[in-house]
Order: C-alpha cells, then structure tokens, then sequence
C-alpha cells in the first residue's frame, strides 16, 4: 500500500477530527452530556422514528440489552418515548422527543459552523482535495455498513482474504453532545 491508502493514516486522521471537533463544541455545552452510544441512538431513531429495539441493536451494532439499558436511559432523561406497537402489543416503537430533536439539531448546526469555520481557512487546493475525498469516504462507508449488514465481522472478512484470522480492531471514543 502506498502512504495515501494507508489505513492507519486514515483511521488516525478521522479519528483525531473526530476528536477535536468533539472537544471544541463540548467546551461551551451546559446540558449534561450524552454518550456516544446514546447519540447513536438517538440518531438512529431520529431518521427512523417508530424503529423497534431490536431493529436498533441490530442497525448498531449492539446486544438487544444493551440497546435497551440505553433507551431506559434515554427515557428517563426526556430523549426517547417509547410507544405500543399497535401490530403487537409486546413490542415499544421508539421516537425522539421534541428535547431530543432540538439538542441533535443544536450540535448538528453547531458542528457545521466549526467545521465550515476551518474549512473556509484552508487553500482552494485543499478545499477541492476534499471535495475530490467526498465520494471515496461515502464509497468506504457504505462498504463498511454492508459488511455490517452481512453479518461477516472484520476478523471474518480478513480471514477470508488472507487465510488468517490475526486482526484486531481499535475503537474510537465516544462522541457526545
């Protein structure tokens, strides 16, 4: 691989962005913090509202209780409602609450001002590299959630490429608003 293609320069890269971003705008937040699963979440539910717990530790990735310890959570601190399932009455469909909405929106637009901010720093060079990155990042974030889909973990994905199973994987920190 050559040093443009190498993933841990572009692991370290989104992670350190990631980081700094994460830091700036925790700087001025008043509310209590959320973690970063729980921001996953309410994510998640915000752009699928009526989602099922099971379809959201599915989609994240998480075991069904964990899932649920969050929203129990989340429910107690205003963020999520859970409502029947009028199709069956066992099952709770989960939707933000107007809070929820508000503060996701707030942190959204907050991060697009801080990160438009720099953006607008950097040369017109380096404006259009990033530009020219936008379809390469979405291609290898799509790839990484089909992988996710499929069920094949990265250690399996590898061991089929290489006939090895030697992976490990770093995990990032939490991102909060």
């Amino acid at each position: 691989m050559t040093a443009v293609t190498e993933p841990s320069d572009l692991e370290n890269v989104l992670a350190g962005l990631t980081r700094l971003i994460r830091r700036r705008l925790r700087a001025g937040l008043r509310l209590p913090r959320l973690r970063g699963a729980e921001i996953e979440l309410l994510r998640l539910v915000r752009e699928r509202p009526g989602l099922r717990v099971s379809e959201a530790a599915k989609e994240l990735g998480l075991a069904g209780n964990s899932v649920s310890t969050l929203v129990k959570g989340l429910v107690e601190l205003g963020m999520l409602e859970r409502v029947a399932d009028p199709s069956d009455g066992r099952a709770t469909l989960l939707h933000v609450t107007p809070e929820a909405d508000r503060r996701l929106l707030e942190w959204q637009e907050r991060r697009s001002v801080l990160v438009q901010k720099h953006i607008d720093r950097l040369s017109e060079q380096d404006r259009a590299a990033l530009t020219a990155a936008l379809p390469a990042m979405r291609a290898l974030a799509a790839s990484l959630h089909e992988e996710a889909e499929s069920g094949i973990g990265v250690e399996d994905a590898a061991e089929a490429e290489s006939g090895s199973g030697a992976v490990s994987e770093n995990r990032e920190g939490e991102v909060g608003i």
